[in-house]
């Protein structure tokens, strides 16, 4: 691959303060990580959006969490079709090799991918309605949750409320893979829905029967 270039070197000089101050302080956890491999009791499936971070929001360490992000934190229904399918493959390992406890769906908010499906099924992207189009395929796995809120007459309140359809739409397609409903039924695994306010640093979570509460 002749056209790959090196790394910025704003990058680079980064990196290299990370390994002088916190990989040097903490050397001994590190290559005990890499010795012993990983053992996360959480799965997080969060956006790609670069605001979301995951690890500081639960003031995480390395080794705690597997985490898989994809535009607008979605998990496509169960299709095992022989196709690629990025997503569900890590789901696979989280609960079959790594045997987490949790599988967290983060959504957020201003999720661009959501805001995208919003426009797409309200005909204002037709672009996103092209075959061609990799994020209007991705985002068609929320059509059914723009349908539930399409009837909201205030248009941010309809984007807010599609955020946390994405997120209940990926928990509804988690219960149906056949090996986490098997682990949900041993009580072995659990399934959780949250949305973060990126701007206002607020966490929500959603509560059976009575939907999104402040954590």
């Amino acid at each position: 691959m002749h056209r790959a270039k090196p790394l910025p070197q704003y990058l680079i000089k980064r990196f290299q303060g990370w390994k002088a101050t916190t990989y040097a302080e903490n050397e001994p956890w590190y290559r005990h990580l890499a010795a012993d491999g990983q053992y996360p009791r959480a799965m997080v499936i969060s956006c790609c959006d670069s605001r979301v971070h995951v690890t500081s929001i639960f003031g995480a360490e390395q080794g705690e969490f597997f985490i898989h992000r994809n535009i607008a934190n979605l998990v496509p229904p169960y299709n095992p079709d022989g196709e690629y399918h990025g997503t569900s493959a890590a789901i696979e390992y989280a609960v079959r090799a790594l045997r987490v406890s949790h599988i967290i769906v983060l959504g957020h908010s201003n999720c661009g991918g959501v805001n995208g499906c919003h426009d797409m099924c309200s005909g204002n992207a037709p672009e996103l309605e092209e075959k061609t189009s990799f994020i209007g395929r991705w985002m068609d796995i929320l059509r059914p949750g723009y349908e539930r809120v399409k009837d909201i007459e205030d248009e941010a309140e309809r984007r807010s409320a599609l955020e946390k359809e994405a997120i209940l739409i990926s928990l509804e397609n988690l219960a149906d893979f056949p090996f986490i409903a098997n682990e949900m039924e041993q009580g072995m695994l659990s399934l959780h829905g949250l949305w973060t306010d990126t701007g206002e640093g607020a966490l929500e979570h959603y509560v059976a029967g009575t939907g999104f509460v402040p954590v």
